[in-house]
């Protein structure tokens, strides 16, 4: 990477002033910022996604109002000294402005609420472009577009997001009144939270004096405006809940290239089990699809071989992937609108299971059949979670693991079978992997399904090496089925069901992409 300095008139987070070589005479500054062609900015047209964006602070702007309301997308994350992190925009941040991949770091959202009148009115702060008469441009490896590119002007962004569009030091005037009716979305940007929290301090301390009540005890306690920024973090997790159409198209093209990621992963597992860290290859394929056909990977790529597999949340992929084994590939592609899947299939590395590895691996999915007979409008979510499990129980029991019958593991005083299955069957799923984390548990796990709603249907069957309550013969056997489901009027859609499922398919589809 090229060396920065920090002769800036914005300075960069992290400057590199001991091993600067940029020029800073005025000579230099003079001829670097001479001669450029005039800028012809196209103007583009209101993105898809603008028009749903619009209705979604709708939305919001009737669960506050007279509230202002602040979103901040987020700043860069550092990695190490003075890199960073590929930035992401909050989701929320993404929701309802419809900014994606291409946002910018530092942007704020805010809901400002109309003077007598209901609503709000929506701007977009953001850090506008450096002019080339400016040493920003060309000295600040963080904004400077001699370092990251070209950015876009504000009218561009106004254009693009169908919303008002104003330059970030015009943000300042939300720090001049802030009160309990300023709600922010703390997570996102804690830099950006703690100036709200001092300015509501300010804004406290100075009406105690304002109303000549300095004898009054005065707390620098400011729960009350946390607990409400708490609720805003809650009800823009609900909000998620349910799925709009642009949002719904979204999860399609997602699992879409997931799927085609799963191709190339089959193509080359003669590559990968051939490689002492064969897992890396595995990781490295699906990513370079995630590239191409989105933005990045939508979570860290498991890619578990053999007793690797056992391990829930396997990502350092550092092991082979021996023939003879299974590996388990739980992935998914999150496309530039942040919008993502999560697939898992478990493959036999040399083509074909084994009867004892077929065995586990149909267990698992009749575990997930179960659960999706169940997953339709009117079902509490939980539900579906309980009929996967039903099945987990009766196949642990049937093969002599568990010290009860499968009836009396199954009782909330007991949960044997929770040993080789200790994770949820279902999560909600969208912007995040995770979708909807905040959102209640009355609106979360105890929830009536609704049409529009996107989750995960994923049991798995988990036999750690070591486990003596295992026999022998399916020790290190790590085996899940993760599929993505649409929830419409009448029941429910696979929208992963093109991927193959069946241990049949599997081995059927392992053998026409190696042919």
């Amino acid at each position: 990477m090229a060396d920065s300095t920090d002769t800036v008139t914005t300075p960069a987070p992290r400057t590199n002033e001991n091993r600067s070589t940029t020029p800073a005479s005025s000579v230099f500054k003079e001829y670097i910022s001479s001669r450029w062609a005039e800028r012809t900015d196209a103007m583009p047209g209101a993105r898809e996604q603008a028009s749903f964006a619009a209705a979604r602070r709708e939305r919001l702007s009737e669960l506050y109002p007279g509230q202002r309301l602040v979103i901040p997308a987020g700043r860069l994350k550092q990695r190490a000294n003075d890199t960073d992190y590929a930035f992401r925009a909050h989701s929320a941040f993404a929701y309802l402005t419809g900014w994606g991949s291409d946002s910018e770091p530092g942007a704020v959202l805010v809901l400002e609420p109309r003077r007598g009148g209901a609503g709000h009115d929506a701007t977009v702060y953001f850090r506008e472009r450096a002019g080339r008469d400016s040493d920003e441009f060309y000295a600040n490896p963080e904004i400077g577009e001699f370092w990251i590119g070209a950015r876009p002007s504000i009218a561009q962004v106004a254009s693009d997001l169908a919303v008002a569009v104003r330059g970030i030091a015009d943000l300042d005037h939300v720090f001049t009144v802030v009160d309990t009716e300023t709600l922010v979305l703390r997570e996102a940007d804690p830099a950006f939270t703690l100036r709200v929290d001092e300015a509501r301090l300010r804004f406290a301390a100075e009406k105690v004096l304002n109303n000549n009540a300095s004898d009054t005890p005065f707390s620098l306690e400011v729960n009350d405006e946390h607990e409400q920024d708490a609720r805003l973090a809650r009800d823009l997790s609900e909000m998620r809940l349910v799925k709009d159409p642009y949002e719904i198209e979204q999860m399609r093209q997602a699992v879409a290239a997931t799927a085609r990621g799963f191709d190339d992963v089959i193509r080359d597992l003669p590559r990968s089990s051939s490689h002492a860290r064969g897992e890396r290859l595995v990781e490295g394929v699906f990513n370079t699809r995630a590239r191409v056909d989105g933005n990045t990977v939508g979570y860290d790529t498991i890619a578990a071989s053999g007793p690797h597999a056992c391990i829930l949340h396997w990502t350092r992929n550092d092991g082979p992937v021996a023939p003879g084994d299974v590996i388990l590939l739980d992935a998914g592609i999150e496309l530039d609108s942040y919008y993502t899947a999560d697939i898992t299939r478990t493959l036999p590395v040399n083509g074909t299971f084994s009867d004892v590895q077929r065995r586990v691996y149909e267990a698992v999915r009749e575990a997930a059949d179960a659960a999706f007979a169940v997953a339709r409008p009117g079902s509490v979510f939980r539900d579906v979670h309980a009929a996967a499990m039903a099945v987990i129980a009766r196949r642990t029991a049937e093969w002599g693991m568990l010290p009860v019958t499968a009836d009396e593991a199954l009782s909330p005083e007991n949960g044997h079978h929770r040993r080789y299955m200790v994770h949820g069957t279902s999560h909600h799923l969208g912007l995040d992997v995770h979708d909807c984390a905040r959102a209640r548990r009355d609106m979360y796990m105890d929830a009536v399904i609704e049409p529009g709603m996107v989750f995960t249907i994923e049991p798995g069957l988990y036999f750690q090496p070591d486990d003596l309550t295992v026999p022998a013969e399916l020790r290190g056997i790590g085996v899940r089925i993760e599929d993505d489901i649409l929830i419409t009027a009448d029941g429910a859609e696979n929208l992963s069901a093109a991927i193959p499922r069946t241990a049949d398919d599997v081995e059927a589809w392992i053998a026409r992409l190696q042919a």
